[in-house]
């Protein structure tokens, strides 16, 4: 993680445990919310999960990878985006791809001029693997053409688990799966150079670990399209 990701992930999360202190729904400032079984309150758990996940959003390979990455290509010939043209470019493909991936599972978030493709693990991997899941193979391919078409544009895929199992074990899958998909969008057209693939093991995660139905958020794979840009 870089000192910028570190340094705004240490402020959100101090901003979060006052939040929890601050009356919140039916709770007043000085009354205590209900406690888990780790001794925090819901409210404060859910502050800390949000500010982690707004510290933390967008790239996680970091902005001296970005950049190395898009004068790669640049220096191959790549085409580069400049001013207003990078938003109409983003714009447009944000359209295409929510339009071809309605009512498929993937959530598409638009950060800036970054667009995020959120895809659970309920159409990616079975639990605990590393296999695409059939119904994966689909969704990938939509997602490549599109990829195809806006070109000029670099990659990330990053690999998230859950908390269940070791850090080790858990940077390890999230490795291999992100390289899963990356080896699929490649395998469809897309160019290897413009990827870059992140294991994030259990480290961002976008919901609880105390519940199934937030472990299952957490297990996902995150593929952001970043504007390769001229200036």
């Amino acid at each position: 993680m870089t000192t910028r990701i570190r340094s705004s992930l240490a402020v959100a999360l101090s901003f979060a445990l006052l939040a929890g202190c601050q009356s919140t729904g039916g709770y007043q400032a000085n009354t205590p919310a209900p406690e888990d079984e780790e001794g925090m309150s819901r409210t404060q758990r859910g502050a800390l999960i949000g500010a982690a996940v707004g510290a933390v959003a967008g790239l996680l390979s970091g902005d001296d990878a970005t950049e190395r990455r898009q004068r790669a290509l640049v220096g191959v010939g790549v085409g580069a985006l400049a001013g207003g043209a990078i938003g109409r470019y983003q714009d447009n493909q944000e359209r295409e791809l929510r339009e071809s991936l309605r009512d498929s599972g993937v959530e598409v978030v638009r950060q800036g001029d970054n667009i995020t493709l959120d895809m659970p693990e309920a159409i990616t991997f079975g639990f605990d693997s590393a296999s695409l899941n059939r119904s994966a193979y689909g969704v990938l391919d939509r997602v490549a053409e599109t990829l195809k078409e806006y070109d000029q544009t670099i990659i990330e895929v990053a690999g998230h688990t859950d908390s269940v199992g070791s850090d080790a074990y858990n940077q390890r899958l999230s490795e291999r799966r992100a390289q899963a998909v990356a080896d699929y969008v490649i395998s469809r057209g897309v160019s290897g150079q413009r990827l870059m693939v992140v294991g994030a093991g259990e480290a961002h995660p976008v919901a609880s670990n105390n519940t199934e139905a937030g472990r299952a958020e957490n297990r996902r794979v995150e593929i952001t399209i970043v504007p390769i840009r001229a200036d």
